[in-house]
């Protein structure tokens, strides 16, 4: 069904906020960055902005939300699979870390804020479209990356590239840990790249999980 005029501007605005946000935040904190900043940027009031984002940390969850969907419209083109698929994953999150530091920072924080649950952020087809113009709205699945990275361990299991009788599940978690572990570890002691740092974190887990 093809979205109406008021859902195309909705989906666009979201999609404005989230790229002013990218543009203005730099490698600067998140937590410096003005709504007041943001909105001029995009030329809509605060009462709009609100709209959509009801507290200024939801770009947060819609920037993490945007970046799987990136993420699962590639894996639809590329073939990985297993462990090539987890170093995918974190090879690319090394990517937004590079870019945006404060950014990924900041949304580590409020992933483990106590005053709000995690939730993925919603995002409609329309939303979809716009950002993969190319892309037919439903194709792909969209996953978050806690599921990516289950997806890809179960097959690394079944590869026999991990050997360990571990729930994925339980595995997945062990990997995430050790993905935002990381981060927060690279920024205290100012690693750069952070790639160099995963690697040599994941292989270490490695070793204890094909014995």
């Amino acid at each position: 069904m093809e979205a109406s005029i008021r859902e195309t501007k909705s989906a666009k605005i979201k999609i404005d906020i989230l790229n002013a946000t990218l543009n203005l935040v730099g490698k600067k904190s998140f937590k410096d960055l003005y709504v007041d900043d943001i909105c001029e940027k995009v030329d809509v009031s605060k009462v709009t902005f609100f709209k959509y984002f009801p507290q200024k940390e939801d770009i947060l969850l819609y920037y993490l939300r945007v970046w799987c969907l990136d993420r699962v419209v590639e894996l639809d083109q590329q073939n990985r699979e297993g462990l090539d698929g987890v170093h995918y994953l974190f090879d690319k999150m090394a990517i937004a870390y590079e870019r945006h530091p404060g950014l990924i920072l900041s949304l580590i924080s409020y992933l483990t804020s106590l005053q709000r649950p995690p939730a993925p952020f919603p995002l409609k087809t329309v939303e979809r479209e716009i950002l993969h113009p190319s892309l037919m709205a439903d194709k792909v699945e969209l996953l978050s990356l806690q599921q990516m990275m289950e997806k890809f361990l179960l097959e690394a299991v079944f590869k026999s590239q991990i050997t360990t009788k571990s729930d994925t599940k339980e595995l997945a978690l062990v990997f995430m840990t050790l993905m935002y572990g990381s981060i927060v570890m690279a920024h205290l002691r100012q690693v750069s790249p952070i790639n160099v740092l995963f690697k040599r974190n994941i292989n270490n887990l490695l070793k204890g999980l094909t014995n």
